[in-house]
């Protein structure tokens, strides 16, 4: 009989995971994994079948009652045979207890809804080539993240997500192959967002803003630094402004997922949630 055993992933596994989800579609960053693994270093599992991986989860806890699921994935030739369901039920396990999201493909959805996920919004991802120009509001200025107290850059992050998640924003906002701007006004953070380098299209995320005209900023000084590359944006649709940027700029409806929890959707800043961080870790 095949041997199958769950083991904590490996950076190595990591980057393998990222290429399973390049294959399903889901375009992962292509430094993604650092970042990821600050997040929660024990919280990426893999199953492997007589020592070679079959399935991956990420079950990622942030402080004291959240949790994320994501990289839900079995190789293809072995699904169906119940090496999914086997790690889901040890990396669920992980986060009991815990009000845990995901953001779950349409045809996922359904045995999500089985485990207890309710969905919350829809993320509709946009992407394409952004019209040249920027228009700064009066009085917003755009600043290089790094260059801030990391503090301000936090406190910001928090009205967007319900918990802590210092040391995965460090990493997120500072890997290189990404670009980090944050709106200013009056001293104040008004805006926030992180384009990452990809397989195809570069991915905004988060964009967090004010206004639509600060979200509109950000992405254009984003897309400038390589006009060439088309851009893509996880849009929830719990913002409806959010979704009115998007077409406004022409960007085109690509893939959908339903962002889920097994609790009540925490109780976040929607309206200047432009763009969501990753469908992975949230």
């Amino acid at each position: 009989m095949p041997t199958f055993e769950i083991t904590t992933a490996s950076s190595d596994d990591i980057r393998m995971m990222a290429d399973w989800a390049h294959a399903e579609g889901w375009n992962p960053g292509l430094t993604d994994g650092q970042a990821f693994f600050a997040a929660d270093p024990r919280g990426f599992l893999v199953g492997r079948l007589d020592g070679a991986p079959a399935s991956c989860v990420s079950v990622v806890r942030y402080g004291s009652g959240s949790g994320f699921l994501g990289f839900y994935l079995t190789r293809p030739e072995l699904r169906g045979q119940g090496y999914g369901s086997r790690l889901w039920a040890t990396g669920t396990a992980r986060l009991a207890g815990r009000n845990t999201g995901l953001d779950g493909v349409v045809e996922q959805q359904p045995n999500y809804r089985k485990s207890g996920f309710r969905p919350a919004w829809t993320n509709l991802r946009y992407e394409g080539l952004v019209p040249d120009g920027i228009d700064l509001p009066p009085g917003v200025t755009l600043v290089d993240v790094r260059t801030l107290p990391f503090g301000q850059v936090t406190a910001y992050d928090r009205r967007f997500f319900p918990e802590e998640r210092d040391g995965f924003l460090a990493a997120w906002t500072t890997t290189p192959g990404r670009t980090a701007l944050a709106a200013l006004s009056e001293g104040e953070v008004r805006g926030l967002a992180v384009l990452r380098a990809c397989r195809t299209s570069s991915r905004i995320g988060p964009l967090y803003a004010a206004t639509p005209e600060i979200a509109r900023a950000l992405v254009g000084a984003l897309a400038a630094t390589d006009p060439s590359t088309p851009v893509a944006v996880d849009v929830p649709d719990v913002n409806p402004a959010a979704v009115r940027l998007a077409e406004q700029l022409g960007l085109t409806p690509s893939f959908e997922t339903a962002r889920m929890y097994t609790g009540t959707p925490p109780d976040v800043d929607h309206t200047g949630l432009f763009g969501i961080t990753s469908l992975e870790l949230g």
